[in-house]
């Protein structure tokens, strides 16, 4: 449907092109949301391809200056950046709280993650210095990196300002220019980081934004001037994007779904366990990567999964995302009361306006049920019982999904096991959501993960820049050997 003639609270939503705001005049439009009450607050352009070019020849324009500036310029805009996020963390909260529906505390709890993202790219000029050696007498070698050109993150409803921020800062503060394809159901959050970045100082051209559905993403992964692609997501879309964008002969990295398992052990401290494990699986409503869907419960933990009854009774969370989603979710619970499951927390039914699903706990599910194999994305934790902490790792390692996993137990002995077997890219212990804080680098494995290296932190360096391997030698007493 048009966007002409229709009153909603925010304008229409526009790309940001070349340091400008651009109607998406002739484009169709999608409603936007607010989760919380189901009314529609803006809408949103699905762009052509023509106008992922326009964004293209934008950066292609911007990259020459800006890549030629020194790292040391680069990043104190990202200086001021951080400063700016800092200063309209209530307004940038309050904004993803009414496109996601995040409760207050969480919005402002991913500004800040932002923020923090944002601080790592600014020590850049000190970790990216490159390496110089003399090699034998008369012959210096030595390392540089250098930008890869343009390249273009696609992200997801979950974490409208945090995840752009995963890649802008990093991307940019190396010398790319970006195009930035939020995800469709949370466009308003990613035309304020515009705008704060062009308050910063950012040139224009060096960050565009670009909205859209499947058509939009296909452009991406099909433009031949875009050298790099990341993706966060699905796991069938992360998929598609790998390899769309691999097939163009372009760097992927695609990040997808997640089944995250908590080993209880009986001896893990109670209270502690309780909270942690809940907390785990109904923050952002369940709807992140690292929330814990399937608690292993090994051995008599039924004191604790007591506790988790009662805390999970008085938690309060944000509505999910879509009326799809509510549906998805509420479903997967059906299906695994009518498989033989016992639902301990029902979260069901949850009427009003909006998209509510309330926190959901599920006992004596069994590996092979759909919900304990299949991501729900949604504030739903089944428990499965386990005889001993081999039988629990065994069955995390079937899992397809490898992003995250952790334990609670107060043997050294035991946490020593699990992180060194558990099939999982980050692992925990006594932690029910392993992140790592930077600099230390975010990414999964197996199909939560779809090509090398991280998405963050000095795990990302590699993916935004190539290096240039320099040999130099001046005088003539180096010699003549085999490499001459």
């Amino acid at each position: 449907m048009s966007a002409i003639d229709i009153s909603t609270k925010y304008p229409p939503v526009r790309n940001y092109i070349g340091g400008t705001f651009v109607d998406g005049e002739g484009y169709n439009f999608l409603d936007v949301t607010n989760p919380a009450s189901g009314s529609v607050i803006s809408r949103v352009p699905l762009s052509p391809a023509t106008a992922v070019d326009r964004a293209v020849q934008a950066a292609k324009r911007a990259f020459p200056a800006w890549s030629n500036l020194p790292i040391k310029e680069r990043v104190q805009i990202f200086f001021r950046y951080k400063t700016l996020l800092e200063q309209n963390v209530d307004e940038l909260s309050a904004l993803i709280t009414e496109e996601n529906g995040k409760v207050d505390s969480e919005a402002r709890a991913e500004i800040l993650k932002s923020a923090e993202l944002t601080e790592f790219a600014c020590s850049l000029p000190q970790i990216t210095a490159g390496e110089v050696l003399e090699v034998s007498r008369g012959v210096e070698c030595r390392v540089e990196r250098f930008p890869v050109g343009i390249v273009a993150s696609i992200t997801p409803f979950n974490f409208p300002n945090m995840v752009p921020n995963w890649t802008i800062p990093n991307a940019i503060a190396l010398g790319n220019c970006m195009i930035l394809k939020p995800s469709e159901q949370v466009p308003l959050s990613a035309g304020r980081i515009a705008e704060l970045l062009r308050q910063a100082g950012l040139p224009e051209g060096v960050l565009n934004v670009v909205h859209g559905g499947q058509e939009t993403v296909e452009a991406i992964c099909d433009h031949p001037d875009i050298e790099g692609i990341t993706f966060v997501g699905s796991t069938r879309v992360a998929k598609i994007v790998y390899r769309r964008g691999t097939a163009n002969l372009k760097r992927v990295l695609a990040l997808g779904g997640a089944k995250n398992h908590l080993i209880v052990m009986p001896d893990a401290e109670p209270d502690m366990t309780s909270s942690n494990v809940v907390a785990s699986m109904s923050g952002c409503a369940g709807q992140r990567c690292m929330a814990a869907s399937v608690m292993m419960a090994v051995g008599n933990t039924d004191h604790i999964i007591n506790r988790m009854v009662s805390i999970m009774r008085g938690v309060k969370i944000g509505p999910v995302i879509s009326k799809e989603a509510k549906q998805r979710i509420e479903s997967y619970i059906t299906e695994a009361e009518k498989a033989g499951a016992k639902v301990l927390v029902d979260g069901r039914g949850k009427e009003g306006p909006g998209f509510w699903v309330g926190p959901t706990l599920i006992d004596y599910v069994t590996p092979d049920m759909k919900i304990a194999s299949e991501e729900v994305f949604g504030p739903v934790m089944v428990i499965i019982r386990a005889r001993d902490v081999e039988e629990a790792v065994r069955v995390q390692n079937k899992s397809r999904y490898g992003n995250a996993a952790s334990v609670f137990t107060e043997s050294g002995g035991v946490a020593r096991y699990v992180m060194e077997k558990a099939s999982a890219g980050m692992v925990g212990v006594n932690v029910g959501v392993p992140v790592p804080r930077e600099p230390f680098s975010f990414g999964g494995w197996n199909e939560s993960k779809f090509g090398v290296g991280d998405i963050t932190g000095r795990g990302s360096l590699e993916f935004w820049t190539k290096s240039k391997k320099m040999t130099t030698k001046w005088n003539k007493e180096a010699g003549i050997n085999w490499m001459s």
